[in-house]
């Protein structure tokens, strides 16, 4: 069980590592999802506009984007969305 604290304390890219392995043992479609619809936003917080308009006119490339969503930039933006993840699901 992993408790608020120390997912804190995880790198973005553990975090993200840990949440994605979760959902696929699950099939939690639901969260892959949640990421799917994020990701353009937290592009653009990240300075990534470009991107942003990308994905929001072609959605195939959210699925990639969903797999590498812990790296760089764009994974500091979805790390509160893989904490929060992580501590509704603990068994991770």
């Amino acid at each position: 069980m992993t408790t608020g604290e120390d997912l804190d304390k995880l790198s973005t890219h553990e975090l993200h590592d840990r949440a994605v392995r979760r959902a696929e043992r699950h099939v939690d479609v639901k969260f892959f999802w949640s990421l799917l619809e994020l990701i353009p936003a937290a592009e653009v917080a990240s300075g990534d506009t470009g991107e942003a308009d990308y994905d929001i006119q072609f959605s195939k490339g959210l699925i990639s984007d969903a797999l590498r969503s812990g790296d760089g930039a764009l994974g500091e933006a979805l790390r509160p969305v893989f904490i929060d993840y992580l501590r509704k699901h603990p068994d991770a």
